[in-house]
């Protein structure tokens, strides 16, 4: 055998080796490359004047209302985030409308949990007035409730409660640990 012929062998063997060693380490490393310019911690998308609506048997029963909503849907856990807070509209079977107000909130779709915080407020289809720092409404239960202290407001009360549960109605509403003064008769 001469020289070139056993160096043109160990040419081909050397590329055949190396060309095999990229392909595979680019198949490891495929979602690292889709990340690139994405860092973990800032949102995948941004979103403006956002309305999303949820109906049931053809029928609107939620409607969100947002002016920024950021995309992290990207992370582990995935959540919606709004920093410039929320307007949920809540209608019952009779089409009747509650609103909820808040000036912060994060969605999970995971668990359909919506996170309303700071500034709350609820206005019942019936005029009735809820206001907390914190509220939860869970979508697939269809039920409102906290455990921080909330403010009811009645036609004919005011309740003070460290806490409130009712279905997404408000015909089931319950303030918890009331510490105000109601009026109960006779």
């Amino acid at each position: 055998m001469n020289k070139t012929h056993i160096y043109n062998s160990l040419l081909s063997i050397v590329i055949v080796l190396f060309t095999m060693t990229m392909f595979f380490s680019c198949a490891d490393n495929f979602k690292r490359v889709q990340k690139i310019g994405v860092s973990e911690n800032e949102p995948i998308g941004v979103a403006e004047n956002i309305n999303l609506k949820h109906t049931d048997s053809g029928r609107v029963d939620l409607n969100l209302l947002g002016t920024k909503m950021f995309d992290f849907s990207n992370r582990d856990f995935p959540f919606y985030e709004f920093t410039d807070g929320v307007t949920l509209y809540v209608y019952d079977e009779e089409n009747r409308k509650s609103i909820i107000v808040s000036d912060y909130a994060i969605v999970y779709d995971k668990t359909g949990l919506i996170d309303l915080q700071d500034s709350v407020v609820i206005t019942t289809h019936d005029g009735n007035i809820l206001k907390t720092e914190q509220l939860y409404f869970d979508r697939n239960k269809e039920w409102v409730f906290t455990n921080v202290p909330v403010t009811f407001k009645t036609e004919q009360d005011i309740i003070n409660g460290n806490g409130f549960d009712s279905n997404k109605n408000f015909t089931n509403a319950e303030v918890l640990e009331v510490t105000g003064i109601i009026s109960l008769d006779d």
